[in-house]
């Protein structure tokens, strides 16, 4: 299955308490629950203005589906067509 980033522009996101993301994630969780299994949240990556977030999903639409319900901005959304580490120089 598809796997994407989403940036979710979000300013001054990374001095909002604990408790906000923590209550965003939540919600987040119950609409992915409402979406069914075939959309996965893997993790989230918090800068100062920006959320980036991985996700499995079968196609687009069903993450800008989660981003509206959920009340989360989906900014830009880009399918992840390979995944480059250190381990590709051994």
């Amino acid at each position: 299955m598809p796997k994407y980033i989403i940036e979710r522009q979000m300013p001054g996101v990374g001095q909002a308490p604990k408790e906000a993301l923590e209550e965003a994630g939540q919600k987040s969780k119950a609409v992915l629950k409402e979406l069914g299994p075939d959309i996965q949240w893997v993790e989230s990556y918090v800068t100062d203005d920006k959320i980036y977030c991985i996700y499995i999903a079968p196609n687009e639409e069903l993450i800008k589906k989660h981003a509206e319900k959920a009340g989360a901005p989906a900014s830009k959304i880009s399918q992840i067509r390979m995944v480059v580490d250190p381990s590709v120089t051994e």
